[in-house]
């Protein structure tokens, strides 16, 4: 059982990605959204010069899931919703 209610997760995930994580992908035309929270899973949306961009899976893998994981629980699960799919966030 996750330690955490999806809601306690809110802000300082919000925290994380608006202050240390926003401004990394910035400099580089990235940009990413935090769409939802649902089950200690954390769905969030790559957008900017990281859509299409070949390094974008290492991105979310060793700078959103790293910073996330290890500032609030490694066993932290980060998904990334492709844009145009945020009807799909699997239950």
């Amino acid at each position: 059982m996750f330690p955490f209610s999806d809601e306690d997760l809110q802000e300082p995930v919000n925290n994380i990605i608006s202050k240390k994580i926003s401004p990394m992908l910035a400099r580089d035309g990235g940009a990413i959204e935090l769409l939802e929270i649902k089950n200690a899973k954390v769905y969030v949306q790559l957008k900017g010069a990281c859509v299409g961009c070949s390094a974008s899976g290492s991105t979310l893998k060793y700078v959103v899931e790293k910073e996330l994981k290890s500032a609030i629980h490694p066993d932290l699960k980060i998904v990334n919703v492709p844009i145009g799919k945020t009807d799909y966030l699997e239950d």
